[in-house]
């Protein structure tokens, strides 16, 4: 499943980017607002799409240092859920999204976050977002 629309990847400032992106990454987490949530791990689904210029990520000899490392997405992800508790899917993906901006080379991030075992008549109930460090002139 792609979840990118046209007009996302099409976005002047993510021409000439490289998307580095973890799929499906399924944890257990404490998170929910429901007194039957705050007492048991759930399962949630995140997935992550790094958007990082070419001229930021174009190896020259072949080293992992000279690229954005996909362990930066899941540490990322497993210091976020360590503090503790959470109550919404959207402060998860605020947090996520936080950190990745903050790496020097990452331009724009999406995050989702899906709960699949919430309803049993629907696939998932999740957030996405999508953000872009700001132009600076």
């Amino acid at each position: 499943m792609d979840y990118f629309m046209l007009s996302e990847i099409s976005h002047p400032r993510l021409i000439n980017c490289r998307r580095l992106f973890l799929r499906n990454y399924e944890i257990y987490i404490n998170i929910g607002v429901h007194d039957c949530e705050k007492y048991a791990e759930q399962r949630v689904i995140i997935n992550i799409d790094l958007f990082i210029p070419l001229a930021e990520s174009t190896p020259r000899t072949d080293k992992l240092v000279e690229v954005v490392d996909y362990d930066f997405m899941r540490s990322t992800i497993a210091q976020r859920v360590s503090r503790g508790h959470l109550n919404l899917q959207e402060t998860l993906c605020d947090d996520i999204a936080e950190v990745m901006l903050s790496h020097q080379n990452v331009r724009a991030v999406r995050v989702s976050t899906e709960k699949p075992d919430v309803y049993p008549d629907c696939d998932s109930v999740g957030v996405e977002i999508l953000r872009m460090k700001e132009v600076l002139m």
